[in-house]
């Protein structure tokens, strides 16, 4: 938000330099993937023109003074799902008179690992997470229910659709298998679109970064698994988009990347309680890179 802020300031003192139309987005709820859609849904573009290309970046564990750009699927669908599964409760001494969510929800757990490592091509990519998991109040009572949270990460629909398939097929299933008095709940709470950098937009920018940065100073990350809702904003206008990295951290860091092409495995990532970047060459470069990008497009 900072980049941008300056960005914009930039681009307006110099106004007399370009023609066109600027328009700079703060869009809120980018995390839980709803943010974007809502806009659009609030009438985005009856408010603002309809962009010719929309152009975006997100800082990231690179070094600071490089941006990454990919061509293509850039970024990861992301489905974050929420399974309730039923037992019936009672005393943990009596286990047979039970049915035991726990043991039922261990079961999908376990289950769903088989999805990616035997269910998805080897030349496929999928990420099935499960990262919460919730049930009972005490040690010696059978809860009458047990509650997954699960996220998932893909970078193809129909890979997309057969992991999803695949864990509402495993859930309903072990339910059946331990006898629960009613099918799972599953909810899906959060969902992300990829996010796909149209190929002669990205060359275009791409080419603008690399004038601004310096040569190799713009990399290709290839496709990664987390996930961006940006893409709502271009498929509504029928723009391209073009989303890149901003590298954050201290250049030091990273003594191998030019010569090597990689990336060291102990710097943090994003949402890692110890991401943090720099202050500078981060904002200077960020506030450089949207500018060029920004003047690659305006006439």
């Amino acid at each position: 938000m900072t980049c941008l802020l300056g960005a914009a300031q930039q681009l307006a003192d110099a106004s007399g330099d370009w023609a066109g139309t600027l328009v700079v987005l703060f869009q809120p709820a980018e995390e839980w993937g709803g943010g974007a859609e809502r806009m659009v849904a609030d009438g985005l573009y009856d408010r603002v023109p309809r962009p010719d290309v929309v152009l975006g970046q997100h800082v990231a564990p690179f070094p600071a003074g490089f941006a990454g750009l990919h061509a293509g699927v850039a970024m990861a669908a992301a489905d974050s799902i929420d399974i309730t599964l039923h037992g019936e409760g009672g005393h943990g001494s009596r286990p047979e008179t039970t049915i035991d969510p726990v043991y039922l929800a261990a079961n999908v757990v376990a289950r769903l690992q088989g999805i990616v490592a035997r269910e998805i091509a080897p030349a496929d990519s999928a990420v099935v997470t499960v990262g919460q998991i919730h049930a009972g109040t005490k040690n010696n009572i059978i809860p009458p229910s047990a509650k997954l949270g699960l996220s998932v990460r893909t970078l193809d629909e129909s890979v997309r659709e057969k992991v999803l398939g695949g864990i509402e097929r495993i859930a309903r299933a072990e339910a059946a298998a331990s006898g629960a008095p009613k099918e799972p709940q599953i909810d899906y709470v959060e969902r992300f679109p990829l996010t796909v950098n149209e190929s002669a937009a990205t060359a275009r920018t791409f080419a603008a970064l690399e004038a601004a940065l310096g040569e190799g100073r713009v990399i290709d990350p290839g496709p990664v698994a987390g996930s961006e809702d940006v893409g709502v904003l271009a498929t509504a206008a029928g723009a391209p988009l073009v989303f890149w990295f901003l590298g954050g951290f201290a250049p030091e860091r990273f003594p191998d990347l030019l010569r090597t092409g990689r990336m060291p495995e102990d710097v943090p990532s994003n949402h890692s309680p110890h991401f943090g970047p720099v202050i500078e060459p981060t904002l200077s470069t960020g506030v450089r890179a949207l500018v060029a990008a920004a003047r690659a497009w305006l006439s």
